[in-house]
């Protein structure tokens, strides 16, 4: 069946590669500031901080739902204003409420949609200069579970919870070979992610094979949530 999925940004890292997998066989949409300039996508100008998803030229019936916008700002406590806690909220948690309320009947009108949102491992594993990035993706995982209650089993709801992949967000963390593999050796499977990884399960979770899962958040982190090895 070809289904037509939403992506709310997405023209680089993850989302990106979750568009060129799903692009053959699908109908993507791709509401970004970006254009991703390929003709198999379909382009919607849209800024999720301003723009109402609502006004988007969309199908009645949406089967896909990824909302691709994140954020890595890591500082010492200390050091971080309330105006980063406001900055990261809007960005990851009601950016997505309000994409999310733009195209709810279009959800819903589809046969048991599935909808993906993003977080990431430091919400299971405390990790130190977090703890604004950590507090936004808590409130997606949060979020996500009580939606997929509250509306199953007419849509589905998972999250994925990366550790650091090597996307273009995470640049300044994997700037050279050295960060690299300095980074790779903190993860049981001694290297980082690549957006091909997460994207891969986004793409299962898209798809009728994970038809009967629902309020899960789903670690994509080389072991570091679960193993303990060094």
């Amino acid at each position: 069946m070809k289904k037509n999925i939403l992506l709310i940004g997405g023209s680089t890292g993850i989302g990106k590669s979750i568009a060129d997998k799903l692009k053959k066989d699908h109908q993507v949409f791709m509401a970004s500031r970006n254009d991703p300039e390929d003709d198999q996508i379909h382009h919607l100008a849209f800024d999720v901080l301003k723009d109402d998803t609502s006004s988007l030229d969309l199908p009645e019936e949406l089967h896909g739902f990824v909302y691709c916008p994140g954020s890595i700002d890591l500082k010492p406590f200390k050091m971080i204003k309330p105006e980063t806690f406001e900055k990261e909220m809007q960005l990851n948690f009601f950016g997505l409420v309000r994409s999310l309320k733009g195209v709810l009947d279009k959800l819903i009108n589809a046969n048991q949609a599935s909808l993906i949102f993003f977080s990431t491992v430091a919400v299971k594993t405390g990790m130190p200069f977090h703890t604004s990035v950590a507090a936004a993706k808590g409130a997606i995982e949060g979020f996500a579970k009580s939606l997929a209650a509250e509306y199953a089993p007419s849509f589905r709801v998972n999250v994925i919870a990366p550790s650091l992949t090597d996307t273009p967000l995470a640049e300044k963390l994997l700037s050279s070979e050295e960060k690299k593999t300095k980074m790779g050796e903190r993860h049981p499977l001694k290297r980082t992610g690549t957006a091909s990884d997460i994207a891969n399960l986004a793409v299962y979770l898209l798809s009728e094979d994970s038809s009967w899962m629902t309020g899960q958040i789903l670690g994509v982190d080389g072991g570091l949530s679960t193993l303990n090895v060094n």
